[in-house]
């Protein structure tokens, strides 16, 4: 590859900045593909060529990447109030309009709603809330949180840890003590041979309630679950998997918390992956398509009971001593009330009902007798497919070959942004506005994609079996 001109964009970030997610010895050589626009679900980079934005950037831009309603939205709301904070009982309209509609929407029973600025700021907030909430009652023994194998819930020191992906641990001396994963929920690659869904879900549960007794129930306070798993590889649960996973939850008195940052807002086909898979939660945060991803922030809501033991604590202390300069920040407040006025308007829901049988169908027509491909997966706008050494045995490939990178590198010089995910999947996420020619449009390049992809394997040796 060609390395980039100097003074050049790409050049002048090699000299600056220290990328997120990168290999940072490689991105010296390599360099960045650099964005420098976007409309409706398309992207350009800086030499004018145009990207299929397959996973809507970080799982986030759901209304694409143009919208005048949002941009007219932050400018009225910069020259009204630019800032405040909620800090000592401070608060302003787009804040309080915000909470009020989360809540009215909320897929349970929610009491109030506090206002972070990401994914992993609103889990870690959670995290403190459990502690909190427990303390309060007179639990201080009852602390242990419980993610999964796979799961992801940010990358903050706490919400780390709960995430139990190998490269969000290593190097970073994380998880933290208290900390502890059960098994992920894939039937495809933890089933027992011939195992249906319900009797897999049926081990998912009796796993959880064996390591809830191992730790102690009286240590064990919460468990964290995103609905599909994103960026542990979209894994869809198996079926009956959630409400099991809750008797054993209700069992113990251990809290549930859905981390609903990918899954929000329609990308399942309901407004919340909660109600698409009959989750029952005590907490539920929030993030990314809140406001479509045009400026940052989160949320998390919480139920009545654990708004009473946050409250009857603070009181005992004269503060709840827990929050951000930009909780509830006025433009992002106002930009996420404008979006959800949107989503309301244009039946954000019953589009992503309309179109995600197209893409469903089409992940499934195009790639599962592709000879790469093990499993394909997915609900609503939200899929993947995974690159498998032998469909037989459905053993991936060796790490070291990275052959989801070299996918997803295939697929950028076919004009899809994808994401090459653990277990050498590909995932897709895009906006929640795509039309069905621009599914089609992108699963064909996708597939061109992966055919280079076939053939290079097996000019190196390296084909797939079966």
């Amino acid at each position: 590859m060609t390395p980039p001109l100097a003074n050049s964009n790409a050049a002048r970030d090699i000299g600056s900045v220290l990328h997120p997610y990168t290999d940072l010895v490689a991105h010296q050589e390599i360099g960045p593909v650099v964005i420098t626009r976007g409309k409706g679900v398309r992207v350009w980079d800086d030499t004018g060529r145009d990207y299929i934005e397959a996973v809507a950037g970080l799982w986030c831009a759901s209304l694409g990447f143009d919208n005048e309603r949002l941009v007219e939205a932050a400018a009225r709301q910069m020259r009204q109030l630019p800032f405040y904070h909620g800090f000592t009982a401070k608060s302003h309209e787009p804040m309080i309009e915000l909470a009020e509609m989360l809540l009215a929407r909320a897929p349970v029973p929610m009491h109030r709603v506090f206002f972070a600025n990401s994914g992993s700021e609103a889990n870690d907030t959670a995290i403190k809330m459990v502690w909190y909430y427990n303390n309060a009652i007179g639990r201080p023994q009852k602390k242990k949180l419980i993610g999964r194998v796979k799961g992801y819930h940010g990358i903050t020191l706490a919400a780390s840890s709960l995430t139990g992906l190998v490269n969000n641990h290593r190097s970073f001396d994380v998880p933290l003590p208290g900390f502890v994963h059960t098994m992920t929920p894939h039937h495809y690659h933890e089933a027992r041979p011939g195992e249906s869904e319900e009797a897999f879900a049926d081990r998912c549960a009796e796993a959880l309630e064996a390591l809830i007794l191992a730790e102690g129930p009286d240590t064990v306070a919460a468990m964290w679950a995103e609905p599909i798993m994103g960026a542990g590889g979209v894994i869809v649960p198996p079926r009956g998997y959630f409400p099991k996973i809750q008797a054993v939850l209700r069992k113990y008195d251990v809290l549930l918390v859905a981390d609903e940052v990918i899954c929000g807002f329609g990308r399942t086909g309901n407004y919340w992956g909660t109600q698409t898979f009959d989750m029952q939660p005590d907490i539920v945060t929030c993030a990314k398509a809140l406001s479509a991803a045009f400026l940052p922030i989160s949320a998390v809501m919480v139920n009545a009971r654990v708004f009473e033991g946050l409250a009857r604590e603070s009181h005992v202390i004269g503060t709840f001593g827990h929050g951000y300069t930009y909780s509830g920040h006025p433009v992002p407040a106002a930009v996420a009330v404008e979006t959800l006025k949107i989503y309301d308007e244009i039946d954000i829901v019953g589009h992503v009902r309309a179109v995600a049988p197209t893409m469903q169908a089409g992940l499934r027509s195009r790639f599962a007798d592709h000879p790469l491909v093990g499993e394909v997966r997915g609900i609503g706008l939200i899929g993947a497919v995974e690159l498998v050494a032998d469909k037989e045995t459905r053993a991936n490939f060796d790490p070291s070959r990275k052959i989801a990178a070299r996918a997803a590198k295939l697929c950028e010089q076919h004009g899809v942004i994808s994401r090459a995910l653990p277990g050498d999947s590909l995932g897709f996420s895009p906006p929640l506005i795509i039309n069905e020619a621009e599914i089609d449009e992108m699963l064909d390049r996708v597939r061109a994609a992966l055919d280079e992809l076939a053939v290079q394997l097996r000019r190196e040796s390296i084909a797939p079996v079966g």
